[in-house]
């Protein structure tokens, strides 16, 4: 199929650090590529990707500094999307509402994956307004508030298999936290319960402006109170093996409806443990006493650490190959491309690169 994956621009394809959503696109584009599809992705100049590649702008507008406003940036993104939808098949949108009354004219063919939030009180009426849009949740959890929509599927998430490695051997011994210092993220959760188990705890976790105060007024003096504490700052994909790999578990102390949570995956392909709190996807992507402890309280999660040689890194990196590799993921996406309304599926031509009959039907 020709397919096109179109992605935000705040940050570049994967991203340098910190960037839940573009690194999926990522993932996804790769392995649709991987697997003969001719992809092409709208994004930011300074992606790097094996599809044929659309630079919107020529750096992602988070390293931009005279960037005020991102939505002029993606609506001249839009706009060369529309001027060239009758290229592809299929049309993946990965920036959650800005393009759903610009694509009336080849929606049959478009899905979107929602990659945030829904419970907050403006979405609603939007997507009752659009309702008729093919649109795909990141977990069943994700789409308890929305109204009545055409739900294409839930897909979770996957990574490479061989993105990050697994460790099966013993632990160095610390907790880990990853990902974003924010309220919601409960990183004084995590100290806690570093602190009542007795182990170190390594936070390794992106402070956005946004979050500064919060940082410098309820979290960075716990790290100074507690000895056994270190924040290591924002880490990179290279990075992100060796100190999951190295952790005895990864603490997720959410307060929030998370809508996937691509770190626990993360750690479990590195085939350690996650401890998580019972909220958003968490029962979704953790089997309890398998890849991890569902927990309900802080005193859970010191229960949790204390039984952390119950559970066997070897199966927690067995859930992940079963569940959460961007094979499954891109494969899934296929099949939703497929039963699109308007897709047209290039039987033919894959035939020819593969060298291989296909069951691919052309779909007027």
């Amino acid at each position: 199929m020709k397919i096109a994956q179109i992605a935000p621009l705040a940050e570049s394809v994967p991203p340098r650090l910190y960037g839940g959503t573009e690194r999926i696109v990522s993932y996804l584009t790769e392995e649709l590529v991987r697997q003969g599809h001719e992809v092409t992705l709208f994004a930011s100049g300074d992606s790097s990707t094996s599809a044929q590649l659309v630079p919107v702008t020529e750096v992602a507008l988070r390293l931009n500094p005279m960037v005020v406003d991102p939505i002029p940036y993606h609506m001249m993104m839009l706009e060369q999307v529309r001027r060239r939808a009758d290229e592809f098949d299929a049309l993946h949108f990965h920036i959650d509402l800005l393009h759903l009354p610009m694509i009336q004219d080849f929606i049959g063919r478009t899905v979107t994956t929602l990659h945030g939030r829904l419970d907050l009180p403006d979405l609603s009426p939007f997507y009752r307004t659009f309702a008729d849009h093919s649109l795909v949740s990141i977990s069943d959890h994700q789409r308890l508030p929305m109204p009545p929509v055409n739900w294409a599927g839930t897909i979770h998430h996957g990574l490479p298999a061989d993105l990050l490695l697994p460790r099966l051997q013993h632990s160095e011994g610390y907790l880990a936290f990853l990902g974003r210092i924010s309220p919601e993220k409960r990183p004084d959760r995590a100290i806690r319960i570093a602190a009542r188990s007795g182990m170190p705890l390594k936070i390794a976790a992106k402070i956005d402006m946004v979050d500064r105060g919060y940082w410098e007024t309820e979290i960075a003096p716990l790290v100074a109170h507690y000895s056994n504490v270190e924040y290591v700052g924002e880490i990179n994909e290279q990075q992100k093996a060796d100190f999951l790999g190295r952790a005895s578990a990864l603490l997720f102390p959410i307060d929030w409806p998370e809508p996937f949570g691509l770190v626990m995956i993360e750690a479990m392909a590195c085939a350690t443990p996650v401890i998580a709190f019972r909220c958003g996807s968490v029962p979704e992507v953790i089997e309890h006493g398998v890849s991890g402890f569902i927990v309900d309280s802080e005193d859970d999660a010191v229960a949790a650490v204390a039984a952390l040689s119950d559970l066997d890194r070897s199966i927690v990196r067995g859930a992940f190959d079963a569940r959460f590799t961007a094979e499954r993921m891109a494969a899934d996406y296929v099949a939703l491309y497929h039963g699109l309304p308007g897709a047209r599926t290039d039987a033919a031509r894959l035939r020819r690169d593969r060298g291989a009959e296909t069951d691919l039907q052309i779909v007027a």
